[in-house]
């Protein structure tokens, strides 16, 4: 009896399941932690253990690439058929720290399956994301009979995410010719919910900085000085408390240069999503909403852009009281930005509200760290809309839109390569990322092997012209 190509598709991840999860197990008992020295060489060993999977897989190309930190691992399989577009999928195989102690029922490193889930330390950030692509383009292959994939498959797995991707902005502008694509999947983000399934179409940017501050050349007596002369903890404060106006929007000038703003469209669909307010305050640990006036706390945490303390330090600082001026003080402050908005002039805006800001007799010192831009795909890209059609055959529902307020990598591929990012995951909020007892619930592991075995046809035959 023939088969439609979702059954075929269905029926050959079913007859590899138990082998995909045992190779994964494999994986995941790497403890490729690379914010750890003395893990440098399980990194590597990560990178060349999926390297040799994914030759195993069919990829004729595979490659390690060096960085000044971790290696990367590149793969590439080529359609054959012209004019197919180019994919390039990204992932990570470095790994979040992780120890028995730090409150996991089970060993980190030795993978457990119990009720549906899959425990272990990288089993949905980010190894189960990256290896569901393994079998997604096998059941592709089985289902249409195909010797390649329908698209120029290339995959970048680096391994340095989980330390903040510090070699990976140099790496893909120095291999920017080997990376070029038509369209960029990130499989390292997650959905909703298990009951509610999505598609990202965006991430915020981000820029951090410190403020440091000097006054007099030593802690000085308030009460012979006090009033007289200007006080670098004083002004740390105030420079925290101007950060906002009474909307709370961000007071410095020309800080909304280029937002994109949401339109009517996307509002209504953040709007379709179940939001439980009280639930959300749960997960934050906090009592109330708050933030920019005229806007959802959705719509807050994805789509605007926003200014936080993340420190304010100075003075004395011991029990019982010490009545001095300080000499120095600091501030911490981390701007998450949104589409249209560039990194070098928020950057230039803070420095020249500071300096405005300021007294005469207070010196200062910024330091910015690396930016991350924002990146954001037009609902209505055909890329995109592939993704969404491959997510709901395999979901057989309707899949809801998000973006994520957190800041990754997936701006630099933008950037570099001039393609559409678009994001496929399958995690959900229960799997503890970065936390202990982290898993990822099998059945949708599932379906996102079948979403990318589906999503390479859907590609080649709507999303040629992607770019």
């Amino acid at each position: 009896m023939s088969t439609t190509p979702d059954s075929a598709v269905r029926a050959y991840i079913e007859e590899h399941r138990s082998a995909f999860l045992e190779d994964l197990a494999e994986w995941l008992r790497i403890p490729s932690v690379s914010a750890d020295p003395d893990r440098a060489a399980d990194v590597r060993r990560s990178a060349e253990w999926l390297a040799a999977k994914l030759a195993e897989t069919g990829f004729p190309v595979t490659e390690i690439w060096e960085t000044p930190g971790a290696p990367a691992v590149y793969a590439e399989w080529p359609s054959g058929d012209e004019g197919a577009p180019t994919v390039l999928v990204y992932g990570h195989h470095d790994v979040q720290p992780a120890a028995l102690e730090d409150g996991w029922a089970t060993e980190p490193f030795e993978p457990v399956i119990k009720d549906g889930r899959l425990h272990a330390r990288g089993a949905a950030d980010d190894k189960g994301q990256v290896f569901f692509h393994t079998l997604g383009v096998r059941a592709h292959l089985a289902a249409t009979g195909r010797t390649a994939p329908a698209v120029n498959l290339k995959l970048l797995i680096e391994g340095e995410e989980e330390s903040g991707s510090p070699n990976f902005p140099a790496l893909v502008h120095a291999r920017a010719d080997r990376l070029a694509c038509d369209a960029v999947i990130v499989s390292d983000t997650g959905m909703w919910s298990e009951d509610t399934p999505t598609v990202c179409t965006g991430m915020r940017g981000l820029a951090d900085c410190q403020i440091d501050l000097y006054g007099p050349d030593q802690d000085i007596h308030s009460g012979s000085f006090g009033g007289a002369v200007p006080n670098p903890a004083t002004e740390a404060a105030r420079l925290a408390a101007a950060l906002h106006d009474a909307d709370r929007r961000v007071a410095i000038p020309g800080f909304y240069d280029g937002v994109i703003e949401l339109t009517d469209r996307e509002r209504e669909l953040f709007a379709e999503l179940p939001f439980d307010e009280a639930a959300w305050l749960r997960t934050a640990h906090s009592y109330a909403t708050l933030g920019e006036e005229g806007h959802t706390t959705l719509e807050r945490i994805w789509a605007r852009p926003t200014a936080e303390v993340n420190g304010i330090s100075g003075g004395y600082q011991g029990p019982g009281g010490k009545t001095i001026i300080p000499s120095a003080a600091q501030l911490k402050l981390s701007f998450r930005l949104v589409a249209g908005m560039d990194t070098e002039k928020v950057q230039q805006a803070v420095r020249d509200w500071v300096a405005a800001r300021l007294p005469a007799g207070i010196r200062h010192e910024i330091t910015f760290w690396g930016a991350t831009r924002p990146c954001l795909t037009p609902l209505d890209h055909p890329a995109l809309q592939s993704v969404v059609r491959a997510m709901g055959r395999a979901f057989g529902q309707k899949i809801r839109f998000t973006r994520e307020g957190g800041s990754g990598p997936a701006a630099d591929l933008q950037d570099a390569l001039g393609a559409p990012v678009l994001f496929l995951g399958i995690s959900v909020p229960s799997d503890g990322w970065h936390a202990p007892n982290e898993k990822v619930e099998l059945d949708l592991l599932t379906k996102g092997v079948e979403t990318a075995a589906y999503l390479w046809g859907d590609l080649a035959e709507n999303g040629r012209s992607t770019q």
